[in-house]
């Protein structure tokens, strides 16, 4: 396929007088393509000072810090979306939560601990405040830090504004504070899922193999209940402890994905909801009915995916990256791509990941018939917040226009690839 340049996606930026404060750094609030709407993360920032001086200035004894940053931080959602046209009721398809934790370190990851040590309640109740009962399909993770100092929570979704009604997919044992996913005509988002019963005990010890089975066995289930298959799923979000669960993981992954698997993108050291989850997964499918075409894209010259996963697949008008990092062919970290250690304070690390990264993303939109350009949702993960400047310098090179929706977290060192300092989940838009 050669890539359309005359394809158009608006930025949102909704200005100071909704109430959301302009980034510091070059990403767009929100950005509309076609019908989607994906919608930058957001922090308790006013992006001048730190903290938001509203949420600094109350008292966190009698509402607590993750509370009023939550509301803060749910309201500027709010404000985005219906700057972007968006029913804030009806509109959202999918939500991510992450959530600043010092547990697991790395040594409780490397247990199979995975617990957080944190209690999500403040925000859910903030949430119903701003948002309603209404649930949709999230992801609620630990993680290490975020880009302002002091700020625990960060928050950013996807939407739609075609006509079709949303359809909440429920289940036997949902205890009603989150759908289990969401069906919006083609489109199914199912909420990430672990294996854990709580009446059958501890899990910690139940091998990430077998938890990856009992959670697809799940999933499938899932699908199965809105109209569509795990054949007919289009991107997957696996999120692990250890990078060394990631071998273990991929084992089950082909017995449940032999033909055309989704597109995958691995997240390791993800702090976890429930004692003794080793592993959760979401996932992205179309309905068994729709009419949509799904395409495995290869890009010849581009390295293949980590493990069972393809480079990508388009879906509709929407292209699903695997997970991009600097890695050759053989899945190790490509030449160059850190410091010589004898000549320790020379080159750019992050930079050259980032451009060695966007190379092989360019090829791969070519592929799919669309272009860089078209990037709509980026969620960047680093080792290591060091690397964070001179990345993402690197990285708005080649937005001339309108910049990706962004949310940026760090994680821990090392990656699942040893040296990768960089890891991108991304979304383009492709249209035919």
């Amino acid at each position: 396929m050669s890539a359309d340049t005359s394809i158009k996606i608006e930025s949102i930026w909704p200005g100071l007088e909704a109430g959301v404060p302009k980034p510091l750094m070059p990403y767009s609030p929100a950005i509309r393509a076609g019908d989607w709407v994906f919608v930058a993360g957001q922090i308790a920032s006013d992006f001048k000072t730190g903290l938001a001086p509203e949420v600094v200035a109350a008292n966190s004894n009698l509402s607590g810090e993750l509370y009023l940053q939550s509301n803060y931080v749910l309201q500027n959602l709010r404000n985005t979306m219906q700057a972007a046209d968006c029913d804030p009721d009806r509109d959202m398809l999918r939500l991510w939560r992450w959530l600043v934790s010092d547990h697991p370190t790395v040594d409780e990851f490397a247990r199979g601990n995975n617990w957080p040590a944190i209690s999500i309640h403040p925000h859910l109740q903030a949430h119903a405040e701003v948002f309603g009962r209404a649930s949709v399909p999230t992801s609620a993770l630990g993680v290490k830090e975020l880009l302002c100092l002091g700020t625990r929570v960060e928050v950013d979704m996807i939407c739609r504004t075609d006509d079709h009604e949303p359809q909440p997919i429920e289940f036997a044992g949902s205890d009603g504070a989150s759908t289990a996913g969401l069906k919006r005509g083609d489109w199914i988002f199912l909420a990430a899922e672990n294996a854990v019963e709580p009446a059958a005990g501890d899990w910690t010890e139940t091998s990430v193999e077998a938890q990856t089975d009992a959670i697809l066995e799940k999933l499938s289930a899932l699908a199965d209940a809105a109209g569509s298959s795990l054949h007919s799923a289009v991107k997957a979000e696996v999120y692990i402890g250890a990078p060394s669960d990631f071998a273990a993981m991929d084992r089950a992954w082909e017995n449940w994905f032999p033909d055309r698997p989704p597109a995958r993108i691995v997240i390791p050291y993800m702090g976890m909801g429930q004692r003794g989850s080793r592993i959760e997964i979401a996932l992205t499918l179309l309905a068994s009915a729709s009419e949509l075409e799904i395409a495995e894209i290869e890009a010849p010259d581009a390295p293949p995916g980590l493990g069972h996963e393809p480079q990508a697949v388009k879906a509709g008008d929407l292209l699903f990256f695997s997970t991009q990092m600097a890695v050759d062919r053989s899945g190790n970290l490509a030449e160059g791509m850190i410091r010589n250690p004898n000549f320790p304070w020379y080159g750019s690390p992050g930079k050259a990941q980032m451009h060695y990264m966007m190379e092989n993303i360019s090829r791969i939109c070519e592929a799919a018939g669309t272009s860089v350009e078209n990037i709509t949702r980026r969620v960047c993960f680093h080792s290591d917040f060091q690397w964070f400047a001179e990345s993402i310098e690197a990285w708005a090179s080649y937005f001339p226009g309108s910049k990706p929706a962004s949310t940026t977290i760090r994680l821990e060192d090392p990656l699942v690839v040893p040296g990768a300092n960089t890891l991108l989940d991304l979304i383009a838009y492709a249209p035919d």
